[in-house]
């Protein structure tokens, strides 16, 4: 593969990445748990913005089904690709810049920082592991 061949192979896999992450804030604004939990991998991790620390989609479903009903009540939130690298053509470290927002769209608290990893499996790219951290300093 040649280098403008090798550059847009990567951008349509950006755009697939991307994609993962509009499907994630979607299932999140709407609270949609089976969305949300399709994105991940049988075995993956999450650690939420809190700190909380779950291993496998079942634990994960746990508390997507405790927490997301009625989270978006009185706010949103909105995720923004600020990074991706590529660790292998099939496995990419995601970057991504989290905001919770009022109803009419104001920030509301700090913003988050979320990094993904996602591994592409049969053409798709999954969630295998998340830390979530809130920002600080910007």
């Amino acid at each position: 593969m040649n280098a403008e061949e090798t550059r847009e192979a990567d951008e349509a896999e950006i755009a697939a990445i991307r994609q993962v992450v509009a499907v994630l804030e979607h299932s999140q604004q709407n609270e949609l748990p089976e969305e949300f939990l399709g994105l991940f991998r049988e075995d993956a991790i999450w650690t939420t913005a809190h700190g909380r620390r779950l291993f496998g989609r079942e634990a994960i479903s746990d508390f997507t089904h405790r927490v997301l009903p009625g989270a978006m009540r009185e706010s949103t939130v909105t995720y923004e690709v600020e990074h991706v690298l590529f660790v292998r053509p099939d496995v990419a470290a995601v970057k991504v810049r989290g905001q919770y927002r009022t109803p009419d769209g104001e920030p509301r608290g700090n913003a988050t920082s979320p990094m993904y990893v996602m591994a592409k499996e049969d053409g798709r790219w999954r969630l295998v592991a998340s830390q979530n951290t809130e920002v600080i300093d910007g």
